[in-house]
């Protein structure tokens, strides 16, 4: 990925406040999916298939892990070595979430299309991160 489009992503071509707006986004976006997954385990399970239990650990998880993330991203300089803990609990749950979708969830069509679409989205949140990061 090229400089320029990282800068294009970020609105800055400084790295350190790249890194920093592409953990913020992901801050966000992850804390808003494991909010609903709490809030509404019980109909967002059944429209996407999933067991309202796991959905709703699920939810926990993503909004502890996404209040790390943002605490990283406030950070005038996020060390390293936890912007790849990030990078890689990303790369994990995209992974995961695809072995998920194939050896043993049952999902809707609604949740087979919504597994893989949130396991890109982290994914790219993985990338544009370990980007961002090799560029400062």
């Amino acid at each position: 990925m090229s400089q320029a489009l990282l800068a294009g992503l970020s609105r800055t071509t400084e790295p350190h406040a790249m890194l920093r707006r592409f953990l913020a986004l992901d801050a966000v976006v992850t804390g808003a999916n494991g909010a609903a997954y709490v809030a509404a385990s019980g109909p967002l399970g059944r429209l996407l298939g999933v067991d309202a239990g796991l959905l709703s650990g699920l939810g926990v998880f993503l909004v502890v892990f996404a209040a790390a993330v943002g605490a990283l991203a406030s950070r005038r300089r996020p060390p390293a070595a936890a912007v790849t803990a990030v990078v890689d609990a990303n790369a994990v749950w995209a992974a995961l979430s695809v072995v998920a979708l194939l050896a043993w969830l049952e999902p809707t069509t609604a949740g087979a299309v919504w597994i893989p679409v949130q396991a890109l989205t982290v994914a790219g949140f993985a990338v544009l991160q370990w980007t961002a990061l090799r560029a400062r």
